[in-house]
């Protein structure tokens, strides 16, 4: 049976959710998969199409979901096993307010220091061997930095070290190593998230790129 994905894409706009939305489409296309993009949340309220979804994806930065749109995904991803899959703040700085989303995808952005446009390391766990990271090499990035409050449940792929040279904040007397990249499980479904991606330049890259796909990959629904 092929593989379908609802690819939902919307919020604050300095995201470039339209732009991740396309290159997520064109990955899993190339991976077999048939594809559905919609930019209102509304297509989350569709439960009888989410029920028929692999793989759920949304890109939406902040903004509001109500209990019609939300209840959906809870049910797919808890109950019948489809996997959801995301990045950055399309993910993970969605829907402050709901904490039950928060407790589904694994984390919360809380601050990314200096802003855009710091110099960081992406360091691949390599004690903590797993298909999506194997392979890829610590790699670099110039973007945000996500500091982000964590489920200590995740199983965590890739870290980064706080605090980073040159950049300041209330946060340089705590030293860590800070969650990138992690997968965990929601009732039946597969959760994977990668911090990367304020700019769909950055998830363009060769490794934040092959990160995404396999996680696509790992998260369906078989």
């Amino acid at each position: 049976m092929a593989h379908s994905a609802l690819i939902v894409w919307g919020g604050w706009e300095g995201h470039e959710p339209e732009q991740v939305a396309r290159l997520f489409e064109q990955i899993l296309l190339g991976e077999g998969f048939s594809v559905q993009v919609e930019n209102s949340l509304d297509a989350f309220a569709d439960e009888d199409n989410v029920f028929r979804q692999s793989l759920l994806i949304p890109i939406f930065t902040m903004s509001e979901i109500t209990g019609a749109q939300r209840d959906p995904v809870f049910k797919a991803v808890r109950d019948l096993g489809i996997g959801i899959a995301g990045c950055h703040g399309g993910m993970c700085d969605a829907f402050r307010n709901d904490t039950e989303w928060q407790f589904m995808t694994g984390g919360q952005w809380v601050a990314h220091p200096g802003n855009d446009g710091v110099k960081y390391t992406v360091n691949i766990d390599r004690n903590n061997p797993h298909p999506i990271t194997d392979g890829i090499p610590d790699f670099e990035v110039v973007s945000e930095q996500y500091y982000l409050h964590t489920d200590p449940g995740n199983n965590v792929l890739a870290t980064t070290s706080f605090p980073t040279v040159g950049v300041d904040g209330p946060h340089l007397e705590n030293r860590c190593k800070m969650p990138q990249v992690w997968t965990k499980m929601y009732g039946k479904g597969r959760v994977f998230y990668n911090a990367l991606g304020h700019h769909a330049d950055i998830l363009e890259a060769e490794h934040p790129r092959e990160l995404m796909r396999r996680g696509f990959l790992w998260a369906a629904k078989s």
